[in-house]
């Protein structure tokens, strides 16, 4: 059972989140919110999202597992107004969850959540670097790498206290380092790991929203970016693995 109505931009900044990465999901409703965690096809990046109930005007839900098709929800949510109030119900005889919003309602067929990949297991990994770096500030940084080459290196020099990000093609190269004085914190430990533009790309279109992205690394080791959504109210976490150096 689902019943809820949420502010529009809140739940489009969620699927938002969501469709960086993967065109569909298993959503688990509890009575205390939402959540999902789901890895793209080529097992390279995962996305992990949690909205509580406050982050909805009103909830109402119980322990069940819905199968979203999250790229029909982008383009449904595409037609909301700003400041739409947005009403999700499930109907439990068809299977089917309803969108009311701006005198819309949309009757949305879930997708079978046998067909859908089980949620993955987040990885046990230690992560002891970690900057937080304003979302929008990291979104340039990953655009502006994005017009040199296809993969960027992200990293943490203790010796000069700086959070870096560089980029190099076969004539150009970019390299931004930032200081303590210009990140909100920075755990200084040594840490470089090169990763694909791509992936970055779409998750920097999310991240750029968020006032703080915990940045968290290692050495040839993923990154996981951390940040607040629905007014602290909700959480994505975002993992991404390196793309291996040649020697």
């Amino acid at each position: 059972m689902l019943k809820a109505t949420i502010d529009a931009d809140i739940f489009r900044e969620s699927i938002d989140a969501i469709a960086a990465l993967v065109t569909e999901c298993r959503l688990h409703t509890a009575e205390d919110g939402i959540r999902t965690r789901a890895v793209d096809t080529a097992n390279v990046a995962m996305v992990s999202l949690e909205l509580q109930s406050t982050a909805f005007n009103s909830f109402s839900a119980t322990a069940g597992e819905l199968g979203l098709d999250i790229a029909k929800m982008k383009n449904i949510l595409g037609m909301m107004g700003k400041g739409d109030a947005l009403t999700l119900s499930l109907l439990d005889e068809e299977r089917k969850l309803e969108l009311s919003f701006g005198g819309y309602r949309y009757s949305v067929t879930l997708l079978d959540v046998n067909t859908i990949r089980k949620d993955p297991n987040p990885p046990g990994i230690d992560l002891p670097g970690k900057a937080v770096i304003s979302g929008d500030a990291l979104n340039s940084a990953i655009k502006a790498a994005a017009v040199i080459s296809d993969k960027i290196a992200l990293g943490i020099d203790p010796e000069t206290m700086t959070f870096y990000m560089e980029a190099e093609g076969d004539t150009d190269q970019i390299k931004l380092a930032l200081g303590e004085d210009q990140l909100v914190a920075l755990n200084p430990v040594q840490a470089r790991s090169l990763f694909s533009i791509d992936y970055l790309k779409d998750m920097g279109r999310v991240m750029a929203r968020a006032d703080e992205v915990e940045v968290y690394l290692g050495i040839d080791h993923p990154v996981r970016f951390v940040f607040d959504i629905a007014d602290g109210n909700g959480r994505v976490d975002y993992l991404l693995a390196p793309r291996i150096e040649a020697d």
